[in-house]
């Protein structure tokens, strides 16, 4: 069967060359047999006007991250605090004192106080705590990840009257292995968590006394499983009594819980299988206890 089309019909569409020509000057829609260009001029400023949202820049950009404060300390009865702030000296961050009443501000502990013998730059504070008379100052930093969140990493401590910045896990302790550390009540010693063990350190004189021996990865002390985490958002499992004397931790038994393997194939050239305690409906979760 012969087209109905005549040839000037078919001849009425634009040619290859023209339509080309017409794409690079803007962009062309064929709707219904008719062809519409918008002008190249439109749409660059459509992608230009940053007044636009998009979801790129929504997700992709940094317009709308929200300026960052803290983390903040009170100091003794509320009056004043701490914060951290860009130092004006150097790099690093400074710790700065507020006052509440009249916003005065004061560099409390600045950022070159904060840089260990042998290394030239301050460390990167992650987080940090007072002992309660403000004598000593707790950080963390160089922290991992712990299932969601990074709650393992180093410590340090810096004695504000002689000045003396001293890591904790006397040289001993594995990188970015410490959890959860946290000063006693008379701020003379820390407890912490390394590989599911508790350990005190004598601030004094540098001694480090283990609490407990039969952590492993099934026996958690100090800390909790993934499960604990998952359903509870429990982390830190341990802490000081009000005279100092003791420490109460949750100690976890997973061994009953069963075993998923996930295949990991995107973070190294070979894939490979991680297996993870995971409690299933109807089966056993890890049990659990409180002592001192």
């Amino acid at each position: 069967m012969k087209s109905s089309r005549s040839n000037s019909q078919i001849e009425s569409f634009p040619q290859p060359t023209k339509l080309l020509m017409s794409i690079r000057s803007g962009i062309t829609l064929l709707v219904g047999g008719l062809i519409f260009t918008a002008p190249a001029p439109l749409l660059l400023a459509q992608e230009t006007d940053s007044s636009r949202l998009t979801v790129d820049r929504i997700y992709g950009s940094r317009d709308f991250r929200s300026e960052r404060f803290g983390p903040v300390r009170w100091l003794g009865d509320g009056t004043s605090y701490t914060t951290l702030e860009p130092s004006e000296d150097g790099p690093g961050r400074d710790i700065v004192r507020y006052d509440t009443e009249t916003a005065s501000r004061s560099v409390f502990v600045p950022a070159e106080e904060l840089t260990p013998v042998r290394d030239t730059v301050p460390l990167a504070i992650r987080n940090y705590s007072w002992s309660d008379e403000f004598e000593r100052l707790l950080i963390f930093t160089n922290s991992k990840r712990v299932w969601r969140r990074n709650t393992r990493g180093d410590y340090w401590v810096l004695d504000r009257a002689s000045g003396h910045l001293q890591q904790l896990g006397g040289g001993q302790a594995p990188e970015s292995s410490l959890m959860f550390a946290k000063f006693s009540p008379d701020g003379d010693r820390i407890g912490y968590v390394v590989k599911n063990n508790l350990y005190v350190e004598d601030l004094r004189t540098g001694q480090i006394t283990q609490l407990t021996h039969d952590g492993s990865l099934t026996i958690i002390n100090g800390t909790f499983d993934w499960v604990y985490e998952e359903e509870w958002g429990l982390r830190d499992g341990f802490r000081w009594s009000p005279d100092g004397q003791r420490i109460a931790f949750w100690q976890i038994d997973a061994a009953a819980v069963g075993q998923c393997s996930l295949v990991d194939n995107t973070s190294e050239l070979y894939s490979k299988v991680t297996r993870y305690r995971y409690p299933k409906v109807g089966t056993a979760n890890p049990t659990c206890r409180i002592g001192t």
